[in-house]
């Protein structure tokens, strides 16, 4: 007998530690985002209590991407989805949630304003706020870490909702995310320190708003909306370039780079490649901070 319930003490404990330093596989909750940033995220907050899916896969387009089979299989199984506002969502977001309706729809990007996305045509202040209501929003959050912040607390919020056996675990690995988005933040914001005069950079699509908002710059887009500039436009594009000293055109991988190599011939500069898509969130700011400083000088 003594036999015994020494093995249901030592089974209790067993399960206390579990319960306390991690879980099964069959407890992590099965989660999909729409891109892979928001992967970062999520395990930054759930660790490994989260089994991270992201739809949009490497090298696609969140603009015109499309689920695949698998992925709305895998969907059926998951309890929640995460949106964040990319273009394809509009298309498929009513097709995912059927796909499951047990599963939470958690859209991030709840409770920020978005700015309209940049244009590289003239604007006269009478023409500018018509301007900027016509103009779609830039879905580009995910690029300004003072709002990642905010999209932490959704992220919180909804798994807290879903599991709130877990509440310490979520809660405490949040605080310690928004520790890290403050000192890389901080960090950015270094990098950037005495750049007063030379501000401007030049990107293909302008997916750069928020982050040039946060830090003192503006960028230059080359393309509008997916449309590539007109002969006059890029003709602007060129002399505006040559003008304020630009040598480089920075383009994302999933976008053609013929007119930004048009402009940077023409200017006697570079194309270099930066991306907004990457999963190695905080060190990829990092690492775009440092070409967009060195583009500035």
């Amino acid at each position: 007998m003594r036999r015994f319930w020494l093995k249901v003490a030592l089974g209790f404990c067993f399960w206390g530690i579990i319960s306390v330093t991690g879980v099964t596989r069959a407890e992590t909750i099965q989660v999909f985002v729409s891109i892979a940033p928001q992967k970062f995220f999520v395990e930054k907050i759930g660790g490994e209590l989260v089994n991270v899916s992201i739809m949009v896969r490497p090298g696609a387009s969140p603009t015109t991407y499309e689920p695949k089979p698998d992925q709305m299989v895998a969907l059926s199984k998951s309890s929640i989805y995460f949106a964040i506002g990319v273009p394809f969502e509009k298309a498929w977001l009513g097709k995912i949630v059927a796909t499951n309706h047990k599963m939470m729809l958690v859209y991030t990007q709840e409770g920020i304003e978005k700015i309209p996305m940049e244009s590289h045509r003239h604007e006269d202040e009478r023409t500018k706020d018509k301007d900027d209501h016509q103009r779609s929003k830039d879905p580009h959050l995910w690029l300004s870490p003072p709002l990642v912040m905010l999209q932490a607390r959704n992220i919180l919020h909804s798994l807290l909702t879903i599991d709130p056996f877990h509440r310490y675990f979520y809660e405490k690995n949040y605080k310690k995310f928004i520790m890290e988005i403050v000192e890389l933040d901080a960090e950015i914001r270094e990098i950037f320190t005495g750049n007063k005069n030379e501000t401007e950079f030049m990107v293909f699509h302008p997916a750069w708003g928020y982050f040039a908002r946060d830090y003192g710059l503006k960028q230059i887009p080359v393309e509008l909306e997916g449309k590539e500039p007109k002969p006059g436009e890029l003709k602007h594009l060129i002399e505006n370039a040559r003008e304020k000293g630009i040598r480089a055109v920075f383009v994302q991988l999933h976008f053609s780079t013929k007119s930004a190599e048009t402009v940077a011939n023409a200017i006697g500069g570079e194309v270099v490649f930066v991306d907004p898509l990457s999963l190695d969130w905080a060190n990829n700011l990092r690492k775009v901070a440092e070409n967009f400083k060195v583009a500035l000088k």
